[in-house]
């Protein structure tokens, strides 16, 4: 089980990311529209998968802002936003920022997906959402890069995430 940490507190989590090399979990996520997508929905597409606790916090946001630019110039690949938030929040924070280039999904109907990569937060305030974590993957979903970021309240690293999904 991995560790995180809130404002220096640890917290922990429901496992461990996917590891790199591997197939990544299939999952079921809801888009804006309240539809359900899995992988197999961006099929042949490289993704980004950028999971944030809630775009209502001013890390997440300026995260999912710094992607939603890296992806104007990436045809090839597509950046998923996946958080607690309902679609319909992520979706009017998507548009009132202009966000255009990435897709924010949510787990309004399942945990799955939390559990499935090891993100969930299982005690302290945030119990029930998800830990800051970036997993790359190819166009054939083999996960390429992962990053567990060690304090919730800090961005990831953008350099590494955005390298790696370009040599994918």
């Amino acid at each position: 089980m991995a560790q995180t940490a809130l404002q220096g507190n640890p917290v922990s989590l429901s496992g461990e990311l996917p590891a790199v090399g591997t197939q990544a979990p299939d999952f079921r996520l809801t888009t804006r529209d309240l539809q359900d997508v899995s992988l197999a929905d961006y099929a042949g597409k490289k993704k980004l998968i950028s999971i944030v606790p809630s775009l209502d916090t001013e890390v997440c946001a300026r995260s999912t802002k710094k992607f939603n630019e890296a992806m104007a110039t990436r045809p090839d690949a597509v950046a998923l936003i996946v958080s607690a938030d309902l679609p319909f929040a992520a979706g009017r924070f998507c548009t009132s920022e202009g966000l255009e280039n990435v897709i924010p999904l949510s787990m309004m109907r399942s945990r799955k997906f939390a559990k499935d990569y090891g993100v969930l937060i299982e005690d302290g305030p945030l119990a029930g959402i998800t830990a800051r974590a970036l997993v790359v993957l190819d166009a054939k979903d083999r996960v390429v890069y992962t990053q567990l970021v060690p304090e919730i309240t800090q961005e990831p690293d953008y350099d590494a995430a955005l390298q790696a999904l370009d040599a994918a």
